[in-house]
């Protein structure tokens, strides 16, 4: 199974991270972190991702604050998926970097969740890296019908305390 590379531009982005490394390990998904700064490690970053696929990477996950331009970074130096995480920062609540992730120009796409939407960019790296592989594909309908059976738990809680 390829494995998913997982980029924040700053150890503060940690806490969204976690919750999509959380998900990718339910999975059983193989995955690498690292920081790496757009702005400050510009060459770090563009090595990661002119040579991720060679070092078996199927997507790439990356997340960054305010000007968050890391997602695009990646983008333009690979043509594996990448999947765009903005984070919240200390002012406009992550407005800034939403807009800095999903306007990207045409022929570069970026993949982009909602603000520190850390576990739904690793379902989103699953499903794509389950397009050519049924026994995660297989996993992900399971957590799918998990979760469905989990609110329907709750409605039933519900309608029988009202």
């Amino acid at each position: 199974m390829r494995k998913v590379g997982i980029i924040m531009g700053s150890d503060s982005d940690l806490p969204v991270i976690k919750k999509a490394t959380d998900q990718l390990r339910s999975l059983g998904i193989p995955f690498e972190v690292h920081v790496y700064s757009a702005h400050r490690t510009p060459e770090e970053a563009r090595a990661f991702a002119v040579n991720a696929r060679k070092n078996g990477f199927g997507a790439v996950i990356a997340a960054a604050g305010m000007a968050a331009h890391l997602a695009g970074a990646v983008a333009a130096n690979t043509t594996l998926p990448v999947i765009g995480i903005p984070c919240q920062g200390p002012c406009l609540e992550g407005l800034d970097a939403l807009l800095s992730t999903v306007q990207m120009p045409t022929g570069i796409p970026v993949a982009t969740v909602a603000v520190n939407g850390g576990a739904n960019a690793a379902l989103l790296a699953a499903q794509i890296l389950a397009v050519e592989d049924a026994e995660l594909a297989a996993k992900l309908d399971a957590k799918r019908r998990a979760d469905a059976e989990a609110v329907l738990a709750k409605d039933m809680g519900i309608t029988e305390r009202l």
